[in-house]
């Protein structure tokens, strides 16, 4: 059996019976890379088999032994930390972010950087300022963004498991255009301690798998509360894959946005495996109750003003004073922030910037940042009212299927790549993006489930009983087997 596409369970047992040694294990997929990545651009970086093993710990724990591969906007001690962007391109960190630790002490191994859009900024990870990333159901086409290094890694067979970041869909996007599980959690349910801000009021760690048992146990084993996150909720450890039994929740609800597909943009092909989806829902024992989300018109719209007003906020401190890249040819103080600035920042991150200033500034602030986040607590509001009828909600994950390299040019058109996504950033609450359906162009097909505050237990258990009904969760890539 080849190891390529192997779940965790399945590398845990093949460990356990002694048919392959972690040594070995780890080489396997350092090698992969080494095979596959030239043509997808998954990685930024990947480390060696003797570091690795000098930083990991023994335990007796399902990951032990594990490789996986962490988002290159979080930190892991004395390694680069670059966000893909040239202003940090030689910065090392000195210390792990939480859910680094966390996984080495559960024994996984920490196997590298992966690529992604230059701090996080983008719906494609075309915005790296190292190399793009490719579709490995067609490397003609983009991984969804940021963290489509993570996605097209895992979706090629060269790890089981990836960590990424989401702001306003950067893991449940790249999981639907590469067929993947990605769970947004619930903001604080994991610490963002060591992660590199965008936007702060929206930003969170989750993770990106081939199925919904992986994605479950790399989730127990890094969700929590940390006193290092000020923002971290006071919510004890657990075991998420406990649950995971291939039966609904009894008398489940299930809202189906039907605004959500009433939007013009929206692919046919989308639609028609949205519909396919619920009616499985259905068939599972689902109660399905069709509802109006009246806000989330506004939510790219919010989304975009916060996250401009925030990062601009968050990326002044890199300056070329402290630590990363510094212009050497100014002189004066002025002079050398614009030079290092304008040269270490690609094109998109500056542009999120200038508009974050514009939208902060004196005269307009109120307009446009103030006005957004009173908007930010309608949806607050409506959502609450919203969960007072179903338990879950049910949306497509993506517009469209996986795009072609350099179809968007317009920025806002790239933003509204997040239509279906953004709004469960703003509002705070958890959403899983999984399998449902291709192309006839043979590309993945995403949907969501949407969940209240902490319901993570919920979306697992929901997204499994799918998954073991359905066979898209077994499908993978052709031309990356060993």
């Amino acid at each position: 059996m080849s190891l390529a596409f192997a779940t965790i369970k399945t590398l845990r047992e093949k460990l356990d019976k002694k048919e392959i040694s972690q040594e070995e294990l780890l080489n396997y997929f350092i090698n992969r890379f080494r095979k596959f990545d030239d043509k997808i651009g998954s990685a930024l970086e990947i480390f060696s088999a003797e570091s690795i093993l000098k930083k990991s710990s023994h335990s007796n724990t399902t990951l032990c032994g594990i490789p996986g591969i962490a988002k290159d906007n979080i930190c892991q001690e004395d390694r680069i930390i670059s966000c893909a962007s040239k202003i940090l391109q030689n910065f090392h960190s000195t210390y792990d972010a939480t859910v680094i630790k966390r996984l080495k002490e559960h024994g996984a191994l920490l196997i590298g950087r992966s690529n992604c859009d230059e701090f996080a900024m983008g719906s494609s990870s075309e915005y790296s300022a190292f190399k793009k990333v490719a579709n490995p159901w067609d490397l003609h086409r983009v991984s969804g963004g940021s963290s489509g290094g993570s996605a097209a890694a895992v979706a090629a067979g060269l790890i089981p498991w990836s960590l990424g970041s989401e702001t306003g869909g950067s893991i449940r996007l790249p999981s639907g255009f590469c067929n993947l599980i990605g769970i947004k959690p619930t903001y604080g349910h994991i610490s963002r301690y060591g992660l590199v801000a965008y936007a702060s009021s929206l930003d969170q760690i989750g993770v990106m798998t081939r199925t919904i048992y992986d994605n479950a146990l790399i989730f127990s084993a890094i969700a929590g509360f940390d006193p290092k996150d000020s923002s971290s909720a006071n919510v004890k450890p657990k075991d998420y894959t406990s649950n995971l039994n291939g039966k609904l929740k009894t008398n489940l609800k299930i809202g189906f946005i039907k605004n959500a597909l009433e939007a013009k943009e929206i692919d046919n092909e989308v639609k028609d495996a949205m519909q396919k989806a619920i009616k499985k829902y259905e068939e599972l024992g689902a109660f399905i109750k069709p509802i109006t989300f009246k806000s989330l018109d506004y939510a790219i719209a919010t989304y975009s003003i916060i996250t401009r007003a925030e990062a601009a906020s968050n990326l002044a401190r890199f300056d070329g004073v402290r630590y990363g890249y510094r212009n050497k040819n100014y002189s004066n103080l002025d002079e050398m922030y614009k030079k290092t600035r304008g040269e270490g920042f690609g094109d998109e991150v500056r542009l999120r910037i200038l508009v974050g200033n514009y939208v902060l500034s004196a005269g307009h602030a109120e307009d446009f940042y103030v006005n957004a986040n009173k908007v930010r607590q309608l949806m607050k509001n409506e959502a609450k009212e919203i969960f007072k009828e179903v338990d879950l909600l049910f949306l497509p994950t993506q517009v469209t299927p996986a795009f072609k390299f350099g179809t968007f040019k317009d920025p806002l058109a790239m933003d509204l790549q997040d239509y279906f996504t953004a709004f469960a950033n703003l509002i705070g609450i958890p959403a899983i993006s999984h399998p449902c359906g291709f192309t006839k162009e043979k590309l993945p097909i995403g949907c969501q489930l949407v969940g209240p505050h902490f319901s993570e237990d919920l979306l697992y258990q929901t997204a499994y009983a799918y998954e073991q009904s359905t066979e898209w969760h077994k499908m993978h890539p052709v031309g990356y087997e060993d």
